[in-house]
C-alpha cells in the first residue's frame, strides 16, 4: 500500500524532519502521530498493543512509523519524551585496560545528567559487533563506539538511526573524540632518534584498526624527518599473546627498538624477549601506547605513550547528550593530549 493510499504523506514535513535532526534523528511517537493525523495515545496503542483501534487507522499509523524510521521501545512507552535515558557503549575487547577508563569516563558523565551506560563487546569482530549494535539501539537512546572494528558505510548507517560518537576512528560525518597521535608519536620517535636507535619496527595492530593505521603514517613522517630506517610488522593481535607470537618475526628485522601498538602487546614482546633470552632494553628497547594499569610493573618497567582515556569516555557521553537536548557542542573540537612516559624499557643500542 502506498503512503498516499494509506492517508500517510509520501514526504516528510520540514517541521518533523528538523525536531528530528536536532534530536539526532530519532522519532517519537508525537511526530508519528502528526504525520498521521492522529493523537499521541492512538499511536501508543496501536504500537503497543495491537487490534484495538481500526485496522485502517493502524496501517496508516505504522506506515508514518516506518516513514519516520521509529523504533518502538517498550522501556520509553510512558515516557513522553520517548527516552529510555540509556546509552550503550561498544567496545572491541572488555578485557583490554585500555577500556576501563573509557568506561569510567562514559558511566560518570551519564549517571551525572541520570542516565544509565549499557556495555557490550564485540571480541575483536566486526560481524558480532554490528549484531550487538542492531540489538541495542531500539532500546538506547544514544551510542558511543570506542576501538570500533565495523566498516565506515557500516558506522555510517547507524549514525543516521540513532546519536553516534566514535572514539580513536574517523569517519566523515560522524562526532568522534580523538587523541592528538601525531604528537605523542613524534615524542616517541625523537627519544629513540636521541638514544642513539636508527632501525625501529612498528608491531601494529588489527588490520582494521585506524589508529594503528594514523600511528604509522605519524611515525613514517617522523622517521623520514630524522632519517631513520621503520618497518611495519603486522597485522597482530592486540593482546599478550600477539606480542609473544610476533617476537620471532621482530628478531628476524632485526631492529634495535620495536614500538607496538598497545601496550599489552609490548608487555607480550617483553616477556617473549625474556624467554629468548634478549635482554630489554640492553639488547632490544621496546615502548607501547595507552599507560594501561600494568605497564610500570613488568620488569623493566614500560615506556609508553599515555592517553586521557578517562576523559574520552567523558566526552563521548557528554557529546551525545548536547545532541540529545539539541543543545550546541564543542566538546569534539579539541584533540586529546598525548605524553610520552619513558621508563626503563628504552635505552641506547648497544655498540
Amino acid at each position: 500500500m502506498s503512503a498516499e493510499a494509506a492517508g500517510a504523506p509520501a514526504v516528510i514535513p520540514d517541521e518533523i524532519a528538523e525536531r528530528m535532526r536536532r534530536r539526532g534523528g530519532a522519532a517519537t511517537i508525537y511526530d508519528i502521530a502528526e504525520l498521521a493525523g492522529v493523537s499521541a495515545s492512538t499511536v501508543s496503542r496501536a504500537l503497543s498493543k495491537p487490534g484495538r483501534i481500526s485496522a485502517k487507522t493502524e496501517a496508516r499509523i505504522r506506515l508514518a512509523a516506518d516513514q519516520l524510521n521509529f523504533q518502538f521501545n517498550p522501556m520509553a512507552r510512558a515516557l513522553p519524551t520517548g527516552r529510555s535515558h540509556t546509552i550503550a557503549l561498544v567496545v572491541a575487547d572488555i578485557t583490554n585496560p585500555v577500556v576501563f577508563g573509557i568506561v569510567r569516563g562514559a558511566e560518570r558523565a551519564a549517571a551525572e545528567a541520570g542516565y544509565t551506560l549499557v556495555i557490550a563487546e564485540s571480541q575483536e569482530s566486526g560481524e558480532a559487533e554490528a549484531q550487538a549494535v542492531s540489538r541495542l539501539l531500539p532500546s538506547a537512546d544514544a551510542l558511543v563506539l570506542a576501538t570500533t572494528r565495523l566498516p565506515d558505510h557500516t558506522i555510517a548507517d547507524f549514525a543516521a538511526r540513532k546519536p553516534v560518537v566514535l572514539i580513536n576512528r574517523l569517519v566523515e560525518d560522524v562526532p568522534a573524540v580523538l587523541p592528538d597521535v601525531e604528537t605523542g608519536v613524534t615524542q616517541l620517535i625523537e627519544h629513540l632518534a636521541g638514544l642513539g636507535h636508527r632501525s625501529l619496527v612498528y608491531l601494529a595492530g588489527p588490520e582494521t584498526s585506524w589508529i594503528s593505521r594514523r600511528r604509522w603514517e605519524c611515525m613514517l613522517d617522523a622517521a623520514e624527518r630524522l632519517d631513520i630506517g621503520i618497518v611495519e610488522i603486522g597485522p597482530n593481535s592486540p593482546t599478550i599473546d600477539g606480542g609473544k607470537s610476533a617476537f620471532r618475526r621482530v628478531a628476524a628485522a632485526r631492529p634495535s627498538a620495536v614500538i607496538a601498538f598497545n601496550d599489552l602487546m609490548a608487555i607480550g614482546l617483553v616477556q617473549a624477549a625474556a624467554a629468548a633470552g634478549v635482554s630489554v632494553p640492553d639488547d632490544l628497547s621496546i615502548a607501547g601506547f595507552d599507560d594501561i594499569f600494568g605497564s610500570e610493573l613488568i620488569v623493566p618497567p614500560l615506556t609508553t605513550v599515555g592517553s586521557q582515556l578517562v576523559l574520552a569516555g567523558q566526552r563521548a557521553v557528554d557529546s551525545l547528550l548536547a545532541r540529545l537536548d539539541g543543545r550546541p557542542d564543542e566538546s569534539l573540537d579539541e584533540l586529546l593530549a598525548t605524553t610520552l612516559v619513558v621508563r626503563g624499557s628504552t635505552a641506547a643500542p648497544r655498540a
